[in-house]
């Protein structure tokens, strides 16, 4: 939005407050989220080059409006309602505690399919650009763009009320399962953002984690709302050793672990504990959280029990299965019983219509990691190449530049 990273995390973390005070305020999310992409702009221009106001989210607040009455004078039939939103609402207006919750319900309505809600929730409450939606669902981007503006529609069709609906009804279970795959993928693309020159994104991560402790506060009961910030928790506990002095990627078995977070880890480990009293069967957050626990009880890499985390991959793979999950399972078959039958694994995936990996970096990481192992660093180098030039993360592509130079360095040496 703007070259000037204060003004754009501020902007990020204001455009939901204020999309979820004027839809309350006017119950039509569809113009109002219009209206405040429109303020975001004005803003984007205007604060970089003459200060960010003494209160900034008023100041988006009166744009936005001004833009939603605009946009109702130049429609006769919605009058009447143009005189409801046409006062200027004060300054010092504040949101409510649970406006962006309730925002995040009100996009997860019924009406919408679970793709569909999850993709506009991320666009209004994460803040995500389609481009960085349409990767977190491995689609082109012009097919996420035509499931968002349908999504609007049907919303816009529906009279969707912006409010928290009641527990006891039928869409209920429905809606909290979109809602927590939306802050899942809001946190993932915090934890390592999908584009851009930094491998991670602060701001989302931490509303993600927000997002969730008042999700798990209203539902206290729930495992997987508690399994899903535990994950969190546990994930977020290695941050800090996720980059080095320059921001370059560190991955999970060169991080210095006294880096990691203990309280954090503590706090997840607490929470996930908690959720297998009640005897139930563990859904897919609690068991990627259990995976999450068992890398961060580890004092080092050679200490990780990794047929543990096989055996929790196999299970999710029943509960929640999907290609990400099977990527996750190669690394840990390789680390169990050898790289070879990883890649035999992986070669089975690429076969399947259903998984449509073959355009996704991370799947090239993979192999190319496997292949590694196993010592084909020829074809190791020529899959990290095409990670590289497939991601859009800065440090990813250079990360992975690297080891396919490591690689190429290598092949050379065994045949000079």
């Amino acid at each position: 939005m703007t070259g000037h990273p204060t003004v754009e995390d501020l902007l990020r973390s204001l455009a939901p407050q204020v999309l979820a005070l004027l839809a309350r305020r006017t119950g039509d999310f569809d113009a109002c989220e219009d209206a405040v992409q429109e303020a975001l702009i004005a803003a984007a221009r205007h604060w970089p080059a003459h200060g960010v106001p003494e209160n900034p989210r008023g100041w988006l607040l009166r744009t936005a409006t001004r833009r939603h009455t605009d946009q109702m004078r130049s429609e006769t039939a919605r009058r009447r309602r143009e005189e409801r939103v046409a006062s200027e609402p004060a300054p010092t207006e504040t949101p409510s505690a649970d406006d962006t919750l309730a925002l995040l319900f009100m996009c997860c309505h019924p009406t919408l399919t679970p793709a569909s809600a999850i993709a506009l929730a991320l666009r209004a409450v994460g803040g995500l650009t389609t481009a960085q939606i349409a990767a977190a669902y491995l689609v082109p981007e012009a097919t996420m763009t035509q499931r968002i503006g349908r999504a609007k529609l049907r919303l816009k069709a529906s009279s969707a009320v912006f409010a928290m609906p009641a527990r006891d009804t039928p869409d209920w279970s429905a809606r909290l399962r979109s809602i927590l795959h939306v802050l899942y993928l809001l946190f993932n693309e915090g934890y390592t953002a999908s584009t851009g020159s930094a491998l991670c994104r602060a701001d989302l991560s931490g509303e993600a984690i927000r997002l969730a402790r008042q999700t798990h506060r209203i539902l206290p009961t729930q495992g997987e709302v508690a399994g899903l910030l535990a994950l969190m928790l546990l994930t977020e506990a290695r941050r800090p050793a996720r980059t080095g002095p320059h921001g370059e990627l560190i991955p999970l078995a060169e991080q210095d672990r006294t880096r990691w977070d203990r309280a954090l880890i503590a706090e997840g480990t607490a929470l996930l504990m908690g959720t297998f009293t009640a005897g139930a069967r563990p859904g897919e957050y609690r068991l990627q959280a259990a995976v999450a626990a068992v890398h961060d009880e580890a004092a080092t890499a050679a200490d990780t029990d990794w047929p543990q985390i096989l055996g929790l991959y196999e299970l999710l793979e029943q509960v929640a299965g999907s290609p990400s999950v099977t990527l996750n399972r190669a690394v840990a078959l390789a680390m169990v019983d050898g790289p070879s039958t990883a890649l035999a694994l992986l070669d089975r995936l690429d076969g399947d219509d259903r998984a449509p990996l073959a355009g996704h970096h991370r799947a090239h990481a993979v192999r190319a990691h496997l292949l590694e192992m196993a010592g084909d660093a020829a074809s190791a180098a020529r899959h990290y190449r095409l990670a590289a030039s497939l991601t859009t993360s800065l440090p990813e592509q250079r990360y992975l530049t690297a080891k396919a130079a490591g690689s190429r360095r290598r092949t050379r040496s065994a045949t000079g």
